[in-house]
């Protein structure tokens, strides 16, 4: 519903054309024109819901060792490659890029 708001007010009170709208947002010239001219019945009904991801099972422990981390000296806190491996000891099935 804020896109529709932005969208809006970018035409109404910055007077923006809609292909100069549709430029700015992203979004398609003909969504623009929908969505500035017709009847809005609320949000986009094409969102996805929340889909687990392969670190879904691991989150609290990883926001646990990043806070215990946030109060380490800078020299002394964990790297990225020994919090995958502590994950991946705990069952993590997902792989190391980076």
């Amino acid at each position: 519903m804020d896109m529709i708001g932005r969208i809006r007010r970018l035409h109404r009170r910055k007077n923006k054309s809609a292909r100069e709208i549709a430029r700015i947002t992203g979004l398609s010239r003909n969504t623009v024109a929908k969505w500035l001219h017709g009847e809005v019945d609320g949000p986009p009904k094409y969102r996805r819901g929340e889909q687990p991801g392969k670190l879904t099972d691991f989150h609290d422990a990883l926001k646990l060792a990043l806070k215990a981390d946030a109060r380490r000296p800078k020299h002394e806190r964990r790297t990225a490659k020994a919090l995958y491996a502590e994950i991946k000891a705990a069952g993590c099935d997902g792989g190391y890029t980076g």
